[in-house]
């Protein structure tokens, strides 16, 4: 159902039956390793390239929500998913192989979140039993694109953040038919894209954070909620910078914010001693971190309604070397326990 401008009531309540997380050896060196169900030891994971490497994550984690959910991929009808690479092409490539009917989307960072919302739209309206979604990212894959090979060893500006190597699928479902509670999708609002006038590339927190908080405005005026709705209101990958940034235009659009409650998953993946600059970002800095460490925190009883915010930067190689300005988009779901 249709609430305000851009949200949508899931009054069925679609269930996130299990999930499927896999992460690269600087993720298992991380603040959240447990959080993790698998890890390659390297980040060429047996193929001949970064690109290769990266769409087996996304083959391994598939598998493991599938194998966690105990569901055959027969009964699931779509998998919904994509990356940051061009074309989508590592998502495209494991779609091959997985061989389930496929929807690529793009939507940079925020690809998370917008597929838990489509995933959930279609399930509610009866058009599917069974959706698998999620999202990945490779480090190496990621700086090869859109700043600089790995290899070049280039430095970094503090406000710049590390892409995370690692994936996360969900398996989304009509009901549950599990013995234990597990998280709902009651509701999730489509992101307007933002854009500031910023340029700098290595500064995406601060690029994305106006997104953000216009999708949380939204949000609030679209269900008549507030921060005090939920325990845990989480964006994205917007890091140190980000967050700050985020936190000050809400307070200067009059929304007072729980900062206890405010919550980062750039600020999540890593330790504090890791060379992570700003914090985690890529398209698996939310999806790990929403889909694994928050998923077993709700089923923990640690958090009963959460707000994900997926933020995401819509440049390329191509808008940078236009000297285009970044647009950024931000979408917004809310889980909580049956």
């Amino acid at each position: 159902m249709l609430a305000g401008g851009q949200s949508w009531i899931f009054n069925r309540s679609p269930i996130i039956l299990s999930t499927g997380i896999v992460g690269g050896p600087f993720e298992r060196e991380g603040r959240i390793p447990e959080e993790f169900d698998y890890f390659y030891d390297d980040l060429w994971m047996g193929e001949d390239s970064y690109e290769k490497a990266h769409r087996k994550l996304i083959e391994e984690a598939v598998t493991i929500a599938l194998k966690k959910g105990n569901i055959q991929k027969e009964v699931v009808q779509f998998m919904i998913g994509g990356d940051l690479i061009n074309q989508i092409t590592p998502t495209n490539f494991a779609a091959r192989n997985i061989s389930i009917p496929y929807l690529g989307i793009f939507s940079a960072c925020s690809t998370s979140m917008e597929g838990l919302a489509i995933a959930a739209s279609i399930i509610n309206n009866d058009g599917a039993n069974y959706i698998i979604t999620g999202a990945a990212s490779h480090n190496a894959a990621a700086e090869r694109q859109y700043r600089y090979p790995t290899e070049y060893g280039a430095q970094k500006p503090p406000t710049a953040q590390w892409t995370v190597t690692g994936a996360g699928y969900a398996i989304i479902g009509k009901s549950n038919n599990q013995s234990k509670p597990r998280p709902k999708i009651t509701s999730a609002t489509i992101g307007k894209v933002v854009d500031m006038g910023l340029t700098d590339p290595f500064n995406m927190g601060q690029a994305m954070a106006p997104a953000a908080v216009d999708t949380i405005i939204a949000h609030f005026n679209d269900l008549g909620r507030d921060f005090d709705y939920y325990d845990l209101i989480i964006t994205g990958d917007l890091g140190k910078i980000g967050r700050t940034t985020a936190i000050e235009l809400l307070k200067e659009k009059g929304i007072p914010v729980a900062e206890n409650k405010f919550l980062d998953c750039g600020l999540i993946i890593y330790r504090e001693d890791q060379p992570v600059q700003a914090g985690a970002s890529g398209a698996a800095s939310s999806a790990t971190v929403i889909y694994g460490h928050i998923f077993n925190q709700m089923k923990k009883g640690v958090y009963t309604k959460v707000l994900s915010i997926a933020t995401g930067a819509l440049l390329s190689p191509m808008t940078f070397q236009q000297k285009e300005t970044i647009p950024c988009i931000a979408h917004a779901v809310s889980i909580e326990m049956e």
